[in-house]
């Protein structure tokens, strides 16, 4: 839980506009209590019988993680990839090299088939 207050911290300073935690299934109440004692947009995504991904922070980023609406992050497309690498603050050219190596990737893939 400490990891979790402290995104919320870095929400709340501007830091970040998205938040991607990860959590066991048995801290989704202590967060949703919080998420919701802090008035923090939330959505959460069970992973496994034992894992949650909490994603929280500006109700519009949350908005579109759940219009995405895929519950396994390997089942993003290259270019949700892309987005949710950007909202979350991950480096931007890092982001291009990803999403061209997944393009690039999959193209090979499809070209064999």
């Amino acid at each position: 839980m400490r990891v979790f207050i402290h995104h919320i911290y870095e929400f709340k300073k501007g830091l970040r506009n998205l938040i991607l935690h990860t959590a066991p299934l048995s801290d989704v109440k202590a967060v949703v209590n919080k998420l919701k004692a802090e008035k923090i947009a939330y959505h959460i995504v069970k992973v496994s019988e034992k894992k949650i991904n909490i994603f929280f922070g500006d109700e519009n980023c949350v908005k579109t993680v759940k219009t995405i609406n895929k519950n396994r992050l390997s089942d993003y497309t290259p270019e949700e990839d892309f987005i949710l690498g950007i909202m979350l603050g991950y480096d931007r050219k890092k982001q291009c090299e990803r999403y061209l190596d997944m393009k690039n990737v999959r193209f090979k893939l499809n070209k064999i088939s």
